[in-house]
């Protein structure tokens, strides 16, 4: 790994080291730093480039926000959407820190703030979307004020492999080399080998210090389960956790605005959101989420990366996701604040088959659909896996693990059993029907159907028809999930959806190789339950909850009043441990995790007299 020039003054050796960790303390309110923090920000502060790959709440800002304290030039963040510049800079300014952003949403006087900040040398931090960069007067600006590092969030954008390619970003690059090759941190929870390597090749011009701290998120229940009604499965688990924070994934604009008005039919205070609605309202949308409590939004993939909120305490997929990676960052968006939440993946063969037309429609080069196959072929299996959902999930971005205990598969158990043979039976069907149709009519061919279209082929006459008398019309579709999902067959998604047999399906054809078949989502039964234990709204003793109650209503009033999210005045952990520990003075609040100096100067008094009240 090489170590280059810092553009900019830096502060670095042992004193510099030891105000970060000061800073830590009395800025941002923490005792230690989380795991994997504390690599990056030694890197960064001993002037190296660095890739970071963490997981979602890890705390990958202060890996940019803590070193921008420590130097003497302003810290500039690429930031993919406003709303998330919007609530970073409410948040640092809420520390106590000097920030601003640089885009289109802000009024002429914050304008005319941020660029004087910029002159005199006091703004600590400006965000500033992609687009905002690549402009002269921009660049001419910032060369300048000499910032000492760039700091790029969301790197996955850069990359052609990445889930979330943005054409905008691949000038980043060119922006690092007309600031005079300025150290750089680029920062992504989600990034496999492909995509890292393709980040460096886009960002740097040579090697940078490379973080993979893991990709696991513990507290995150996993749990996945074949769709039956969608509607009512989504219901079900949104019910389970009422009046927690939460985010419903839908495929279409129109299925967010039905789902989003029958969960308000049964009483949840339900949002819809997709880029289809005008700007406004999608603000106002955001903002309602971030500033409240019991929010949910059912949105499509439009909603999700410009949000910041620590409490979403669920998501749940009514439709599956794109890809493996895809999924990683949508369920990531709950629990960042490492408090226990929920997920849930509902899956059926119609999304795989939509998934399948969307990527042979895509103007995607050969070689990239190429990728996004096998992407979206790992996701299936990851649907129907027969082991850990965690263990399969984490092997997938090259990681192992024990099971982990906190997912459907090992709470619930997988009952397996020797599928050989109704494998056999499928694949039998799809060639002796010349490998020409799809799963419902080879379904009903297996077990028994009386049909017009079965009559009309002479399909009753095959030997194959109604050999699957014993298992029922959904069994059999779990059957043909799995035995795609393990690669025994393959869907022509041009010739209407029909089924071919692969070689090592063939193998399983002539019981040279067997298969185990998943038994718990054979069945009718398991398509309509949502799985998944509840994760409590607020995780308190019983004996804090009323305290806690009226400490968060203290923060609403007080986000409100400010215009801000809840979070950016005290995160829910920050509440949860001020419950617990109950302090009764300033200098104890001290102690209570998140709490800085300058939320004590701010908040410390009006806090201290709701505890009192319980004391």
């Amino acid at each position: 790994m090489s170590i280059r020039p810092t553009a900019g003054r830096v502060s670095a050796g042992p004193a510099a080291y030891g105000s970060a960790r000061t800073a830590l303390k009395t800025v941002f309110g923490f005792d230690a730093f989380r795991p994997g923090q504390e690599a990056v920000v030694d890197a960064v502060l001993a002037g190296r480039n660095v890739l970071a790959v963490m997981p979602t709440g890890s705390g990958k800002s202060l890996c940019y926000q803590l070193p921008a304290l420590m130097r003497d030039g302003p810290v500039v963040v690429v930031s993919p959407l406003i709303a998330l510049m919007r609530d970073q800079v409410r948040q640092m300014r809420d520390y106590g820190v000097a920030a601003g952003s640089l885009n289109s949403s802000n009024d002429p006087d914050e304008n005319r703030r941020v660029l004087a900040g910029l002159r005199d040398g006091t703004l600590r931090l400006v965000y500033a979307a992609p687009e905002r960069l690549v402009r002269e007067d921009t660049i001419q600006l910032l060369r300048e004020c000499r910032p000492s590092l760039l700091a790029i969030d969301e790197a996955h954008c850069v990359s052609q492999w990445g889930h979330d390619f943005r054409p905008e970003y691949l000038a980043l690059g060119q922006v690092r080399a007309k600031l005079g090759g300025v150290q750089t941190i680029a920062l992504t929870a989600t990034a496999d080998a492909a995509t890292r390597a393709d980040i460096v090749d886009r960002l740097f011009e040579e090697e940078p210090e490379v973080f993979v701290q893991g990709f696991d998120r513990p507290n995150l229940f996993l749990a996945m389960t074949p769709k039956g009604s969608a509607r009512n499965q989504i219901a079900a688990f949104v019910a389970a956790r009422a009046g927690a924070n939460g985010i419903v994934y839908c495929a279409s604009r129109k299925k967010t605005e039905e789902l989003a008005t029958y969960l308000r039919s049964q009483g949840h205070r339900a949002l819809a959101y997709h880029a289809g609605m005008e700007k406004e309202a999608r603000d106002g949308v955001q903002d309602t989420f971030q500033a409240e409590d019991g929010v949910v939004v059912v949105a499509t993939v439009a909603f999700g990366m410009g949000i910041d909120k620590p409490d979403v305490r669920f998501v749940a997929h009514a439709d599956l996701p794109k890809s493996v990676e895809a999924y990683y960052q949508e369920i990531g968006r709950a629990g960042r604040d490492g408090l226990p939440a929920d997920t849930m993946t509902l899956y059926g063969l119609d999304d795989m088959r939509l998934r399948r037309v969307q990527i042979e429609e895509s103007d995607a080069s050969e070689s990239q659909k190429r990728v996004e196959r096998q992407r979206f072929n790992a996701l299936v299996a990851l649907c129907e896996a027969p082991r850990c959902r965690r263990q399969t999930l984490l092997a997938y971005f090259g990681e192992t693990t024990e099971p982990c205990g906190h997912c459907d598969l090992c709470v619930e158990g997988v009952k397996t059993f020797d599928g050989t043979i109704e494998a056999q039976k499928a694949m039998s069907a799809i060639l002796r029907t010349g490998e020409r149709f799809g799963t419902e009519h080879l379904v009903q061919i297996l077990t028994g159907a009386d049909t017009e279209a079965i009559r009309r082929f002479g399909h009753d006459r095959l030997p194959t028809y109604g050999v699957g008398r014993e298992r029922d019309a959904n069994g059999w579709r779990s059957i043909f999930r799995q035995i795609y999902a393990a690669g025994l067959i393959q869907i022509d998604i041009v010739q209407h959806g029909r089924w071919t047999v692969t070689d090592r399906g063939r193998r399983v054809l002539r019981g040279e190789e067997r298969i185990e078949i998943r038994r718990d989502v054979m069945g009718s039964g398991a398509a309509g339950k949502a799985k998944g234990k509840a994760a409590p709204a607020v995780a308190a003793a019983p004996e804090d909850a009323s305290l806690l109650a009226a400490l968060k209503a203290l923060r609403t009033d007080l986000a409100k009043s400010q215009g801000v999210p809840a979070y950016v005045v005290f995160a829910d952990r920050t509440l949860l441990d001020m419950a617990a520990r109950r302090p009764g003075s300033l200098d104890a609040m001290r102690q209570v995790h998140g709490v800085g100096e300058a939320k004590i100067a701010r908040y410390g008094d009006r806090f201290l007299e709701v505890l009192e009240r319980f004391r």
